[in-house]
């Protein structure tokens, strides 16, 4: 689903895309209207809201402080589902290489944040880190879109370098590797969505 400013969310549309009642659909645009994605607006109903360039600055300097601890806090061990998972991913990754989805894109990233979240131990961490993450994803459809292939060659880069983490039962390694890409996309966010104020200042 694209994340644009004014696109009206409807319930009943949501649910049939997602194959799932109304309920959950509501009870996760309720969650989201709390990291300030969404509002519901008199007369039109709930619509996206996109993130200020200021706002997209602080949610990735803070996922930057935040992915040097995923392995280093009471991590999960890794398993041979973690390392299944990433396989099934860098398939589709090299596939979007060739033939790009947008859609597709953002589902594999989420995925991948999906399993770096399950090995966070530390309760309040893994809160943070998804509560960031949803922040951050809503720039990442604009992203795929701008930059289509040249995006899903960079994600396929993450991942392997996930998969070879995680070959090595190496958790802190992932931290490291999560907080380097954060940083990769971070500088293609201040390249081709923020202001060129920030362009211009970009390390």
């Amino acid at each position: 689903m694209p994340t644009t400013a004014a696109v009206r969310l409807k319930e009943a549309e949501l649910a049939t895309e997602f194959g799932v009642s109304r309920t959950p659909v509501r009870d996760a645009l309720s969650r989201i209207s709390h990291l300030g994605l969404v509002e519901t607006r008199n007369g039109v109903g709930t619509v996206v809201v996109a993130l200020t360039d200021t706002q997209i600055r602080h949610v990735y300097d803070m996922r930057l402080e935040l992915a040097g601890l995923i392995g280093r806090v009471s991590p999960n061990a890794i398993t041979d589902r973690h390392r299944q998972s990433v396989k099934a991913m860098l398939a589709t990754a090299h596939a979007l290489s060739g033939h790009f989805d947008v859609r597709r894109y953002v589902e594999v990233n989420h995925d991948l944040h999906e399993l770096i979240a399950s090995l966070i131990g530390n309760e309040t961490l893994r809160a943070f880190w998804w509560q960031t993450y949803y922040q951050a994803a809503s720039t990442w459809h604009r992203v795929g879109t701008l930059l289509g292939a040249d995006a899903a060659q960079a994600l396929e880069a993450e991942l392997l370098d996930v998969a070879t983490a995680l070959d090595h039962d190496d958790a802190e390694a992932i931290g490291y590797i999560q907080r380097t890409h954060i940083g990769y996309g971070y500088k293609r966010i201040k390249t081709h969505i923020l202001g060129s104020e920030e362009v211009l200042g970009q390390s």
